[in-house]
């Protein structure tokens, strides 16, 4: 080939590159436009070497040393060219459905094949250096290599077989055979980041990953099993014991109810019955939340019910009927609700005599959606559910447990009760009619404030659950204290 053609292709690859490099950053991240322009740019040079029989597959003259430049710089031109198109279809196509962590892994190796590939290509092809020579004289240097980055070989290994095995996700909360645990937030060749339960990160290689018994809390799902322990004293029937257990469990609010909640008899001996109380929360984030509910619900019913608690040290009782002074039951009652805590012994005692006591049995509705209850309901043992219905599709509002109380609102505000109110369990208490709870807000107006609140608290907690439920409104005044002052004559 003459020098004039040969300096009128460098010209023309080199002008093409010049046009083309600078406009692959302008549009580097519009994935289709540039695999176009790689295609376009593959063809050009293709047709450019072609044109004047220059095979790029092939080795280039050994005489001309211009000529050889100017052939070798328009190969490698074309190679790397080659290897931009391919990679650009790699990426653009190469992909798993659902899994894009094992697609991007499929990607970043073939990559690497085409990388390599096109190396070897331009040594071969380009520089005239026998390739088959260059590996074998090469061999004590990857032995070397190879030794030096054993770690770290050993890491990416174990990465490529994580990722293949998919044992964990971005996004899963795993837990490793050495307790130490957190939610992956990020997975790469060489290590794995989680974040832990105190929000540091922790940085694990990936081969450590590979040799340990790892639990992967979110698999197949979200859901967590969690397991509380209780020990009463044995002065009760194991059965009576479990029965308050499962009543606990009715009136949790933050657990699953499928699969139900189980109670077990895990011991029983001199001095004490053991169990288990097993359920499913929804995300292990809610583990603390639901454990706290869990030993409250405990404490409140096994007061209720007169079961008595012992320390796991032995006989040591935490709570019990015997510990407890004599009381009136209505004086009990007031006891164990946080409402009238602030109330005197005499106030206390004068509350308790204008209480009237009430009973439900198991399942039975005391009051239906839409009507207002016109006296204060305590709960002293059993559990209440409270569920609204639109149509067909009905919502728990709250479930309510030995120190609850309802009817606020009607009592309070004269408002319709926001959903059907029924008995989980059987479900004795103490009423306070409104006209009866006047007389005693007229002697203690600041219960009114603390009343109020409680209200107030739970129409908000209302007004979030049924935000996108629509059909429910729960409007109230801005100042209810006011309100509700007003209304008994307390202003």
């Amino acid at each position: 080939m003459g020098i004039a053609l040969l300096d009128q292709l460098v010209v023309q690859v080199g002008s093409l590159l010049a046009l083309t490099i600078p406009l692959r950053f302008v549009i580097r991240r519009m994935t289709r436009t540039k695999l176009v322009l790689d295609i376009l740019v593959f063809l050009t040079l293709s047709l450019l070497l072609f044109s004047r029989g220059i095979e790029p597959f092939a080795t280039g003259p050994s005489g001309d040393i211009q000529a050889g430049i100017a052939t070798g710089a328009a190969k490698a031109a074309w190679w790397i060219s080659l290897s931009l198109f391919l990679i650009n279809i790699i990426r653009h196509f190469v992909a798993f459905e659902h899994r894009p962590r094992e697609g991007r892994l499929v990607r970043d190796l073939l990559c690497g094949l085409v990388y390599i590939g096109t190396a070897l290509s331009l040594i071969a092809y380009v520089f005239n250096v026998p390739v088959g020579t260059l590996i074998a004289t090469s061999g004590i240097f990857a032995v070397v290599l190879g030794l030096a980055m054993q770690s770290t070989l050993n890491d990416v290994f174990s990465g490529i077989a994580l990722n293949l095995g998919q044992a964990y996700a971005v996004g899963n909360w795993i837990v490793l055979d050495d307790s130490l645990q957190g939610r992956v937030i990020e997975t790469n060749w060489r290590s794995t980041h989680l974040l832990s339960p105190t929000n540091d990160v922790i940085i694990l290689p990936n081969s450590t990953l590979a040799k340990s018994r790892l639990t992967n809390i979110s698999s197949p799902d979200e859901s967590h099993g969690i397991t509380v322990t209780a020990r009463f004293s044995p002065t009760e029937r194991p059965d009576i014991v479990v029965e308050a257990m499962k009543t606990v469990l009715l009136g949790c609010t933050k657990i699953m109810r499928v699969p139900t909640p189980s109670v077990s008899v895990v011991g029983l001996d001199g001095d004490a019955i053991t169990l288990e109380l097993g359920c499913r929360i929804k995300n292990v984030a809610n583990v603390t939340e639901a454990k706290n509910e869990i030993y409250d619900l405990i404490y409140r019913h096994s007061r209720s019910q007169t079961l008595s608690m012992v320390a796991s040290s032995a006989k040591n009782m935490l709570s019990g009927p015997n510990q407890t002074p004599v009381m009136d039951s209505a004086m009990k009652c007031l006891l164990t609700i946080p409402l009238f805590h602030s109330l005197t012994e005499n106030e206390r005692y004068s509350l308790s005599q204008l209480m009237v006591p009430v009973g439900f049995a198991k399942n039975h509705m005391v009051v239906g959606q839409g009507s207002a209850l016109t006296s204060l309901i305590l709960i002293e043992r059993g559990v209440i559910l409270i569920e609204n219905h639109d149509g067909d599709h009905r919502t728990e509002v709250a479930r309510l447990s030995p120190g609850d109380f309802f009817g606020e609102r009607g009592v309070l505000m004269g408002m319709v009760e926001a959903g059907d109110i029924y008995a989980l369990t059987q479900v004795s208490g103490y009423e306070v009619p409104k006209d009866r709870l006047a007389v005693f807000l007229k002697d203690r107006p600041e219960i009114a404030e603390e009343l109020a609140a409680v209200l107030a608290f739970r129409l908000e907690k209302e007004r979030h659950l049924f935000e996108n439920v629509g059909g429910l409104s729960l409007g109230y005044p801005p100042s209810l204290s006011t309100k509700i002052k007003s209304l008994f004559g307390l202003l």
